[in-house]
């Protein structure tokens, strides 16, 4: 038996740092666990391996991500320079009089990025609320990036870019942040 501070704790301090992340975010998605327990009880262990990769790993960690794909979006854009998104969005549609959530993205450009898993494909059910979604979206004033499993990195960011500069004009890496 464990707490959800230790088991971040362990978990955030193993295995490659990527990884250690969407872990961390998984677990705070489920729990709530708060950053700064872990910090806390990271201060009662001094010198124990992987204190760094904790440190890093908790400074990213964002609980709104609903999946390991989710996390790795986000560090991708986070990476190539641009602010933080913010996850999990929510978005008021007074016609269907409903609230959609968006997975990540900045509210201020009204810019969503929605990571696309298979059950997004493969349910009927949730294939056709996505639908009604994905048509809604721009009329309520959204730029929405859908991502799937076979985007490269590259192609994403370039989508991302031409999402961002069609709110903002031109830009380069160094005005992102």
């Amino acid at each position: 038996m464990t707490t959800p501070e230790r088991t971040a704790f362990d978990i955030g301090r193993r295995g490659r740092f990527d990884d250690a992340v969407a872990r961390l975010d998984a677990l705070g998605h489920a729990t709530g666990v708060k950053a700064d327990d872990v910090l806390r009880l990271a201060g009662d262990h001094p010198g124990v391996r992987g204190l760094r990769q904790l440190h890093a790993a908790l400074d990213l960690y964002d609980p709104g991500a609903a999946s390991p794909k989710e996390t790795w979006l986000r560090l991708l854009v986070i990476r190539a320079g641009y602010p933080r998104p913010q996850t999990q969005i929510p978005v008021w549609d007074p016609l269907d009089r409903r609230w959609y959530y968006l997975d990540l993205g900045w509210e201020n450009l009204q810019i969503a990025m929605e990571y696309e898993g298979d059950q997004h494909r493969t349910d009927p059910v949730q294939f056709a609320k996505d639908v009604r979604r994905y048509e809604r979206l721009p009329e309520l004033g959204w730029k929405t990036i859908r991502v799937t499993r076979g985007d490269r990195a590259g192609g994403v960011l370039d989508r991302l870019q031409r999402a961002w500069e069609s709110r903002i004009g031109p830009i380069d890496s160094a005005l992102r942040s």
